[in-house]
Protein backbone atom coordinates (compact mmCIF):
# COMPACT_ATOMS: atom_id res chain seq x y z
CA UNK A 1 0.00 0.00 0.00
CA UNK A 2 1.02 3.29 -0.88
CA UNK A 3 1.40 6.26 1.76
CA UNK A 4 -0.97 8.62 -0.85
CA UNK A 5 -3.71 6.97 -3.05
CA UNK A 6 -4.22 8.01 -6.52
CA UNK A 7 -7.68 10.13 -5.22
CA UNK A 8 -5.70 11.49 -1.88
CA UNK A 9 -3.25 12.62 -4.94
CA UNK A 10 -5.82 14.44 -7.13
CA UNK A 11 -7.61 15.97 -4.01
CA UNK A 12 -4.71 17.49 -3.33
CA UNK A 13 -3.79 18.82 -6.36
CA UNK A 14 -7.45 19.29 -6.88
CA UNK A 15 -7.79 17.68 -10.70
CA UNK A 16 -11.24 16.52 -11.00
CA UNK A 17 -10.94 14.36 -14.18
CA UNK A 18 -9.03 11.10 -14.82
CA UNK A 19 -7.08 12.32 -17.68
CA UNK A 20 -3.87 12.77 -15.97
CA UNK A 21 -4.30 10.06 -13.42
CA UNK A 22 -1.19 8.11 -15.51
CA UNK A 23 1.00 11.48 -15.37
CA UNK A 24 -0.51 12.13 -11.56
CA UNK A 25 0.11 8.17 -10.49
CA UNK A 26 3.54 8.62 -11.94
CA UNK A 27 5.02 11.57 -10.41
CA UNK A 28 3.11 10.16 -7.14
CA UNK A 29 5.68 7.17 -7.58
CA UNK A 30 8.67 9.61 -7.97
CA UNK A 31 7.37 11.94 -4.93
CA UNK A 32 7.89 8.69 -2.85
CA UNK A 33 10.92 7.14 -3.83
CA UNK A 34 12.45 10.52 -3.48
CA UNK A 35 11.71 11.65 -0.10
CA UNK A 36 12.26 7.83 1.04
CA UNK A 37 15.82 8.60 -0.36
CA UNK A 38 15.96 11.92 1.02
CA UNK A 39 14.58 10.35 4.31
CA UNK A 40 16.94 7.64 4.38
CA UNK A 41 14.88 4.81 3.94
CA UNK A 42 15.61 1.30 3.26
CA UNK A 43 13.00 -0.09 1.02
CA UNK A 44 12.05 -2.32 4.15
CA UNK A 45 11.91 0.71 6.32
CA UNK A 46 9.60 2.58 4.07
CA UNK A 47 7.78 -0.54 3.12
CA UNK A 48 6.71 -0.52 7.08
CA UNK A 49 5.97 3.06 6.97
CA UNK A 50 3.65 2.95 3.71
CA UNK A 51 1.93 -0.25 5.51
CA UNK A 52 -1.62 0.12 6.06
CA UNK A 53 -1.48 1.36 9.68
CA UNK A 54 -2.47 -0.86 12.34
CA UNK A 55 -3.78 -0.16 16.07
CA UNK A 56 -0.26 -1.08 17.93
CA UNK A 57 1.89 1.44 15.84
CA UNK A 58 5.23 2.67 17.85
CA UNK A 59 4.61 7.19 18.28
CA UNK A 60 7.86 7.18 15.72
CA UNK A 61 5.98 5.60 13.29
CA UNK A 62 2.86 7.05 13.21
CA UNK A 63 5.18 10.39 13.55
CA UNK A 64 7.24 9.26 10.23
CA UNK A 65 4.62 8.23 8.59
CA UNK A 66 2.89 11.65 9.13
CA UNK A 67 6.21 13.54 7.69
CA UNK A 68 6.63 11.47 5.20
CA UNK A 69 3.18 11.76 3.91
CA UNK A 70 3.06 15.73 4.01
CA UNK A 71 6.71 15.18 1.98
CA UNK A 72 5.31 13.44 -0.45
CA UNK A 73 1.89 15.59 -1.20
CA UNK A 74 4.82 18.93 -1.50
CA UNK A 75 6.95 17.13 -4.19
CA UNK A 76 3.99 15.72 -5.85
CA UNK A 77 2.78 19.30 -6.43
CA UNK A 78 5.91 20.38 -6.84
CA UNK A 79 6.62 17.96 -9.30
CA UNK A 80 2.93 18.58 -10.66
CA UNK A 81 2.98 22.37 -11.53
CA UNK A 82 7.20 22.35 -12.70
CA UNK A 83 6.70 19.72 -14.65
CA UNK A 84 8.62 21.63 -17.15
CA UNK A 85 11.12 23.83 -15.13
CA UNK A 86 11.52 21.94 -11.88
CA UNK A 87 14.48 22.57 -10.06
CA UNK A 88 15.50 19.08 -8.39
CA UNK A 89 18.37 21.17 -5.89
CA UNK A 90 15.83 23.25 -4.60
CA UNK A 91 13.13 20.15 -3.86
CA UNK A 92 15.35 18.19 -2.64
CA UNK A 93 16.64 21.12 -0.23
CA UNK A 94 13.22 21.72 1.06
CA UNK A 95 12.49 18.09 1.58
CA UNK A 96 15.87 17.65 3.61
CA UNK A 97 13.53 20.34 5.93
CA UNK A 98 10.40 18.38 6.45
CA UNK A 99 12.37 15.24 6.78
CA UNK A 100 15.15 16.47 9.22
CA UNK A 101 13.55 14.61 12.19
CA UNK A 102 13.63 11.60 10.06
CA UNK A 103 16.70 11.61 8.39
CA UNK A 104 18.34 12.52 11.42
CA UNK A 105 17.01 9.45 13.48
CA UNK A 106 18.40 7.18 10.83
CA UNK A 107 21.58 8.65 11.00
Amino acid sequence: MALISLEEAKTYLRVDSADEDALIGSLLLSAGRLCADVARLTDEEYAEVAADPSGDDSTELVSIRAAMKVAILYALGYLYEHRDEADHHDLVLTLRSLLFAVREGRG
